[in-house]
């Protein structure tokens, strides 16, 4: 009633008029100001390749006795922890003759950030090409820095799919079908001979290098044949139109050389702060050194590199074959017995929820770990997702949440002080035969809208090695779901030993549950 008469007092005093015309003149004022600016893909560039002539060099030679003994194959070395992770890519890079070619969804300006730029800008003091591709989504304020980068002699940065407004990104409304669709691959090959692919961007919650936040992620080192494929991969996105040269974007710097130092006086005092941390003792230990000469530690396997093609970034219809979606669904497609996904953000459309209903029928054991509520960095997500999990327990998928931290108290929010564990491992293993690991989510943006990159390691070793781990953890560091007799939701975990029955989203407080809900009634699937 109150609303009402306030709504008909608005009215009556043409107030409510005024405020309709005054958003309508706003919105059309953004959209006029939005169709002034554009991108220049058509910026002067030169097209570069990987080179093909560093068969000789020390990283080449370190492996190439063992890449002989298996025709065919691939090395591959699963990187579990964040501080091995880290410790590999800076060690390629020292170790680097000739090239390094990098790939990434972000990098922050934080201490795994800064120490991995000064990584590639050593590498280019001694010679060494680098080219450096970034997508443009989450690189707000970075301009300056790359364009000091690029203003190297032996250091190239190119953005993938740039905002025309580099501050006020929101004005690229008239872009929005462009500017949605995203380059999610993450790839760093050294001198075309080793390669680490796999969902790691660069920042420290990656790396084990925050003490409030710590995503548990999957990448995979790799020697052989796949390199070179890899190297292909990059050219195709550092020569497509959508990867534009930062020149284009942001203004070179007057002095080059003054805008370097002052970024490595920058970096430097990053560097002070892992002098002493558990990241300089990795590089020391040389973890690289312990690959290459551990016969074990290679495993060696067929294998096929699956990404989507660059042409997914813009509005043109993409031929099927093109797309990583192609080859997965062929090799999901073949499960007899298994399927085991390992997925941050899980959203399915009717179809897809469907076609797990499918396996079951045909007597496939499926089990899906994901995020929780509280453990998900993109609660929409978690909006998106929660709507599947009644019909996939109906089906008798097994599902699994992910703990968001240890707490005595799994049924109350986690303290402000918890280190927050969030899922972020993008991998599937069918039959216990052959492993995925990249960048695909089992989301509908991984699927439509990014590009995404990837390998299907036909493997035993390393698939019952994954899953190993995983199982062992489940009980204790997930929440089972489960329909009780009532068709109700509920999660089971394990705490000290003691089994416990939880009948609301876990370690989640009253708000942040009330806005799942609400996003899960909002039309934006498609883009979750």
């Amino acid at each position: 009633m109150l609303v009402s008469e306030a709504v008909s007092a608005l009215k009556n005093q043409g107030l409510l008029v005024r405020i309709q015309f005054h958003f309508v003149l706003q919105a059309l004022l953004i959209m006029s100001i939005a169709g002034c600016a554009s991108v220049d893909f058509d910026y002067p560039k030169i097209d570069s390749r990987a080179l093909q002539t560093t068969d000789q060099g020390t990283l080449a030679k370190q492996f190439s006795a063992r890449v002989a003994e298996h025709p065919g194959e691939a090395g591959f070395y699963p990187i579990y922890g964040g501080v091995d992770s880290l410790a590999l890519r800076l060690l390629m890079a020292e170790r680097a003759e000739f090239s390094i070619d990098a790939q990434y969804f972000l990098i922050h300006d934080d201490l795994v950030g800064n120490v991995f730029v000064n990584a590639l800008l050593r590498a280019a003091d001694r010679g060494v090409r680098v080219r450096f591709l970034l997508d443009d989504v989450l690189a707000k304020g970075l301009d300056p820095g790359l364009a000091a980068l690029d203003a190297h002699e032996n250091f190239e940065v190119r953005i993938f799919n740039p905002f025309a407004y580099r501050s006020a990104r929101a004005l690229d409304v008239t872009n929005v079908s462009r500017v949605m669709r995203r380059m999610h691959n993450k790839s760093f090959t050294v001198d075309n001979q080793l390669s680490i692919i796999g969902g790691r961007n660069i920042a420290a919650e990656y790396f084990d290098a925050r003490s409030d936040e710590k995503f548990a992620d999957l990448d995979v080192f790799t020697v052989g044949p796949i390199v070179p494929e890899i190297s292909n991969m990059f050219d195709a996105y550092w020569n497509h139109r959508a990867a534009v040269p930062i020149a284009a974007l942001a203004d070179a710097p007057a002095d080059a050389s003054n805008a370097l130092q002052i970024l490595k006086q920058k970096i430097a005092t990053y560097l002070e702060d892992i002098e002493a941390s558990q990241y300089a003792d990795a590089v020391k230990s040389s973890v690289l050194n312990y690959i290459s000469s551990n016969s074990e530690a290679l495993i060696w396997a067929s294998y096929d590199l699956v990404f989507d093609s660059p042409d997914k970034s813009g509005a043109e219809k993409v031929d099927e074959s093109e797309l990583i979606t192609y080859k997965m669904n062929d090799s999901v497609g073949k499960i007899e017995e298994e399927l085991f996904v390992i997925s941050p953000y899980f959203v399915l459309r009717d179809d897809e929820i469907a076609s797990f209903g499918a396996l079951r029928d045909r007597d496939v054991d499926v089990t899906v770990l994901t995020n929780s509520l509280a453990s998900n960095n993109h609660t929409s997500v978690h909006g998106g997702y929660s709507p599947s999990r009644k019909p996939l327990l109906k089906m008798g998928i097994k599902l699994y949440e992910l703990r968001a931290g240890q707490s005595a108290a799994v049924d109350k929010p986690l303290p402000r002080d918890t280190v927050i564990s969030t899922l972020h491992a993008k991998t599937f293993v069918v039959d216990k035969k052959s492993v995925f690991i990249g960048s695909f989510n089992w989301n509908q943006r991984s699927v439509n809208l990014d590009t995404e990159l990837g390998v299907i390691i036909h493997s035993p070793k390393i698939a019952t090695q994954l899953l190993g781990r995983v199982t062992a953890a489940l009980p204790t560091e997930s929440f089972e779901l489960f329909l009780n007799e009532s068709d109700k939701l509920r999660w089971k975990t394990l705490d000290n030993g003691q089994e416990r029955i939880l009948t609301k989203e876990p370690q989640s407080g009253f708000w942040r549950r009330l806005s799942a809900k609400f996003l899960r009634f909002m039309p934006i699937k498609s883009q979750l």
